[in-house]
């Protein structure tokens, strides 16, 4: 079955011209022109609400002068066409068509009306002329000078050329959706990029953008893009890919400077805190540690590229270990002074309930205890020896431990 009685009972794929029997002066059987003029009538009828729905988009299409001429062109073939089936009909006489009218059919289908030169071919541009067919013609018909199978073949191309201009075929569709995918990519890529305006990057979107006209462009003069679409929906890929990573890099970069900043203002604030406990323990412990505390302003500002930043991170890490180290160097010597002093008060209650306060060793161990502990600046070796044996003089005696049971 042919093309076109295909495209009748499934409506898949686009109106072909049904294929001509016999040749030029052959006169063909009477089964195969039986079957010519029914597929031909169904070309026909489907080329004419094909080439109506074409028309329509034309004249709503932006730039619809441009399509006129075609449209124009690819009546005036349908017209010829539809001519010449009228004349192949009174031939064929509901097939009684003899074998002299089968013969002046043959001649109808392949030959020109006067001899002229062959269907002309499509210009520089690919699109079809609108004049100079066949040297001219009769009256002002382009395709009176072309042959019944040259009209529906130059039907046919000009058609499938006006419905990829038009997006109309499914082959066309695709392209044109592919080229919006593609340009939906470059809006977002753009989007993703405009913060960073790297050089390299906006030239590469901006060399996209130009094929995207261009095949746009060429596509809509019927040209064959598929080759360069692919590449070029790999190469818009491969940017928005880039971008996003790129974007996410920023992000990261941007979240480990807020963090530098913050350690910094962190370790500045802990920097005056550490000072402050520093000189008391200076103060208070008469050998206090000889470690100084770390000024985080020498690390200079906050670097903005990605490499330095993260050395910078790193050293604010180490900033801060310091600052710990320093604080638990000058705060233990306090905490032990403070712990010494709970443990004379805490013995100075066991003597009192036991009686062995009123003793005179042991209120002159209590005194020398007291007196280290509370000694500014503190000798905390000597504090702790003291307060040991204060501790020890205060306990219970053991014969009255054994006297109480």
């Amino acid at each position: 079955m042919a093309g076109p009685l295909r495209a009748a009972l499934g409506g898949a794929g686009p109106v072909t011209a049904p294929v001509p029997p016999g040749a030029l002066g052959q006169a063909s059987s009477a089964q195969e022109l039986l079957t010519y003029l029914s597929e031909l009538q169904v070309w026909l009828d489907l080329r004419r609400g094909e080439l109506d729905r074409l028309d329509s988009a034309a004249q709503q299409a932006k730039d619809s002068a441009s399509f006129t001429s075609d449209v124009v062109l690819a009546m005036s073939m349908w017209q010829s066409v539809s001519t010449s089936m009228l004349d192949l009909t009174r031939l064929w006489d509901s097939g009684r068509a003899d074998a002299l009218a089968r013969e002046r059919m043959s001649r109808l289908i392949w030959g020109r009306l006067d001899g002229a030169s062959l269907a002309p071919e499509p210009n520089a541009g690919g699109r079809f002329p609108t004049s100079g067919l066949a040297g001219g013609g009769v009256g002002a018909d382009p395709a009176a000078k072309v042959s019944l199978v040259e009209a529906t073949r130059l039907s046919d191309a000009l058609t499938a050329q006006l419905r990829t201009r038009l997006s109309f075929d499914a082959e066309g569709r695709d392209v044109v959706a592919r080229l919006r995918r593609v340009r939906a990519s470059l809006v977002r890529t753009e989007d993703l990029t405009s913060v960073s305006r790297e050089p390299e990057a906006v030239a590469g979107l901006e060399r996209i953008a130009r094929t995207i006209d261009d095949l746009t462009a060429q596509a809509a003069r019927g040209a064959d893009i598929s080759g360069r679409l692919a590449e070029l929906e790999v190469t818009a890929a491969r940017a928005e890919r880039d971008s996003i990573v790129g974007t996410a890099r920023r992000h990261e970069q941007e979240r480990d400077r807020t963090r530098a900043i913050g350690l910094v203002e962190q370790l500045r604030a802990r920097k005056d805190t550490l000072t402050e406990l520093v000189e008391r323990c200076r103060r208070e412990i008469a050998v206090p540690p000889r470690l100084a505390v770390p000024d985080v302003t020498r690390l200079g500002d906050v670097p903005g590229q990605a490499a330095q930043l993260t050395a910078y991170l790193t050293r604010l890490e180490q900033v801060a270990r310091a600052m710990d180290a320093v604080e638990d160097a000058y705060s233990e010597p306090l905490r032990t002074r403070a712990s010494l002093r709970y443990r004379v008060e805490q013995a100075e209650a066991t003597s009192r309930s036991n009686s062995r306060a009123s003793s005179p060793t042991v209120a002159a161990g209590l005194a020398e205890a007291r007196a280290a502990v509370d000694a500014t600046p503190c000798d905390i070796a000597l504090a702790r020896d003291l307060t040991d044996q204060y501790v020890r003089l205060a306990q219970t005696l053991p014969h009255r431990q054994g006297g109480l049971s």
